[in-house]
């Protein structure tokens, strides 16, 4: 049996888990390729001896999409920015930075993404493959800001596509699940680094909820996270504006990031798990602990912030419209019954884009996220929770827990079927098919 030749190449043993631990894969063989050429040696490599192959970048995912038997590809040699156009305003980045690395480049050169999540610990290629979002009123997911990129089909050949060039590629791999090809490079679009100032602030759920509409068209980005068994919201609202930087200062930043949202986060919820009839006096507790604060910076040190409690999670994307009715119903299905929650529900918006399986596609979406301790049994929850959201013609986010089907998508995604037919034509053979995609995609 043939062991490719990309750097690193060799038979593999160890298995590979994900971030959150809840999915393991043993795969036959990795590769770590040093080059495009490499990486479609070993594609070529893989199909001769009958394996399946799937890229995998920081494993931030909490679905399977990039779980196999067959070739484990790891993007750790693709990484760095292989060119900057100032005029054009592009960057373009090999696939396996993460995008921490991402950001503080960027930086150094004075720009910036428009728009980015809440972590920044996977690579760039899992990012927007999985349609990794913020929050914005104008600016939409990471995915929606790519102008091209590359990419290795099943039978080796590279393609380049923009809205220019192989533009059908290009309107479903900026959001592919890893089923068309292995992305190895992206070009963003960026602009000159900005401030953004972050006002952060305790609200009640009744006040958010119904002033939502307000708050949603007043900020630039709007975000805030309900505590189950609580009235209790805390809200950030991000608006550019002028600087000069005024990061919080070391206590605050210490107290409010270090140890109130991941130290003693880790405590309260390690009690939790142990005693869930403590949870709602927890609860009211931690929710009053964070308190109002105001601070100016560059964007990634504003829209980003260190996560390390370990969590299972479920997002949906609803119409944003139907945000406030499908949040009530949540807090009100929490509410009576017997579940013990620990961890607060995040809540986000985006606008519309023009990717096919993107979960703003076609329409203004706010998300739901829901979270539960590692460790903690997390399917009556989410059973319930994903009940009512796809009441409200929910979709999930791609690399996050969700039970839906091809069936469901192709109901939930216009644009469904012209995915699946260009699945067809680039890999009839599912050389980077799982059963992951089985499900969602179909076969």
């Amino acid at each position: 049996m043939s062991t490719g030749t990309g750097t690193g190449s060799a038979r593999s043993t160890a298995a590979w888990r994900n971030w959150a631990g809840n999915v393991t894969a043993r795969p036959a063989r990795e590769v770590t390729p040093a080059s495009v050429d490499e990486l479609a040696d070993a594609l070529r490599g893989a199909r001769q001896d009958g394996l399946r192959a799937k890229p995998v970048g920081s494993g931030h995912s909490f679905t399977a999409t990039a779980a196999t038997d067959g070739l484990l590809i790891r993007p750790d040699l693709l990484t760095g920015i292989r060119r900057i156009d100032r005029e054009g305003g592009t960057v373009t980045v090999e696939a396996g930075t993460p995008l921490k690395r991402l950001n503080t480049a960027l930086a150094r050169e004075g720009l910036s993404l428009t728009n980015m999540g809440d972590i920044m610990e996977q690579t760039v290629s899992g990012a927007v493959s999985t349609g990794t979002h913020g929050t914005g009123r104008d600016s939409a997911s990471i995915a929606a800001q790519i102008t091209a990129l590359e990419l290795v089909t099943a039978d080796g050949t590279v393609l380049t596509c923009s809205a220019d060039e192989n533009p059908d590629v290009f309107a479903a791999a900026r959001i592919g699940l890893g089923a068309l090809g292995v992305i190895t490079a992206i070009t963003f679009a960026v602009e000159p680094v900005f401030y953004l100032t972050a006002r952060e602030e305790p609200m009640t759920f009744d006040q958010v909820t119904s002033e939502f509409d307000a708050l949603f068209t007043e900020n630039e980005h709007f975000e805030f996270y309900w505590f189950p068994h609580t009235g209790n919201c805390n809200t950030k609202r991000n608006n550019r504006g002028p600087g000069p930087a005024t990061p919080p200062g070391r206590i605050s930043a210490f107290v409010e990031d270090e140890l109130l949202s991941n130290g003693l986060f880790q405590v309260v919820n390690t009690i939790g798990r142990a005693v869930p009839a403590t949870i709602p006096g927890i609860a009211r507790i931690s929710s009053k602990a964070l308190s109002a604060r105001t601070y100016t910076d560059i964007p990634y040190k504003v829209f980003t912030s260190p996560r390390r409690v370990r969590f299972t999670e479920m997002e949906y994307a609803v119409p944003r419209e139907a945000l406030v009715e499908t949040l009530r119903e949540l807090k009100a299905m929490v509410d009576r019954s017997r579940l013990r929650i620990s961890f607060p529900v995040e809540v986000r918006t985006a606008p519309a884009d023009d990717i096919a399986l993107s979960t703003a596609s076609g329409r203004e979406s706010a998300y739901i996220a829901v979270h539960m301790y590692k460790g903690t049994p997390y399917q009556a929850y989410f059973t319930a929770a994903e009940r009512i959201f796809t009441a409200h013609e929910g979709r999930p986010h791609w690399g996050k827990l969700h039970t839906r089907d091809a069936e469901y998508f192709a109901t939930a995604y216009p644009r469904f079927a012209e995915f699946t037919a260009l699945r067809d034509r680039l890999d009839p053979d599912r050389l980077f098919g799982n059963d992951y995609l089985r499900r969602v995609l179909g076969d």
